[in-house]
């Protein structure tokens, strides 16, 4: 069972982001304040659940939070600044959406980037280990989802509809074959990433 919260009485945004291991596509970021008494036994890290689940669960989260939002942070940006730093510029961007300002933050991780000197709590695995940052994780998902979907119908070379952007085996062939498109990050080494097993 996933903790509520962290520190009682503080009203605490749970953060997340899906994407940082991509080839392609933005980073995406969540942040979510759950009421104090939430309470579900299916929210969980979002790699640990199947698509229907995580959809279902996003309805859930979206519906009975106090506030959520969802942010990113691009191709371009990423090449510019790293992708870790484009992680917490996501999260960041999150952060200052929501309608309600948060007390503290979790942030799913070893590390963050201080943000408007709001404390922070960075707990490694913390998608599995708090509610907050569990829904986080499930929206950053399915956004980032949503939207290397709509990608696939302008670049279905690369196969984004199933692997959203991640170095699969025909991702890498298309690379390959067609080069890269401009969601691709062009920072990463492809050398190296696209080296195929024989």
């Amino acid at each position: 069972m996933l903790l509520n919260i962290h520190t009682a009485g503080v009203i605490e945004a749970g953060c997340d982001e899906a994407g940082r291991g991509c080839l392609a596509g933005p980073v995406f970021a969540a942040a979510v304040i759950l009421p104090f008494d939430f309470e579900s036994g299916e929210l969980n890290d979002s790699k640990k659940l199947n698509e229907k689940q995580r959809y279902r669960l996003r309805k859930l989260v979206e519906e009975e939070s106090i506030c959520w939002a969802v942010a990113q942070a691009g191709p371009a940006e990423i090449d510019k600044i790293n992708v870790l730093n484009a992680s917490f510029l996501a999260m960041q961007r999150a952060i200052e959406k929501l309608t309600t300002v948060p007390e503290a933050l979790l942030i799913d991780g070893p590390r963050f980037t201080p943000y408007k000197a709001i404390p922070y709590h960075c707990i490694v695995k913390g998608d599995g280990k708090y509610l907050s940052i569990a829904a986080a994780s499930i929206l950053a998902k399915t956004y980032r989802d949503d939207f290397m979907k709509e990608a696939h119908a302008e670049f279905p070379v690369y196969g984004w509809e199933d692997n959203k952007g991640y170095p699969t085996m025909k991702h890498k062939l298309a690379i390959q074959s067609h080069g890269l498109s401009p969601l691709h990050r062009k920072s990463f080494n492809y050398h190296v990433q696209l080296k195929l097993e024989l």
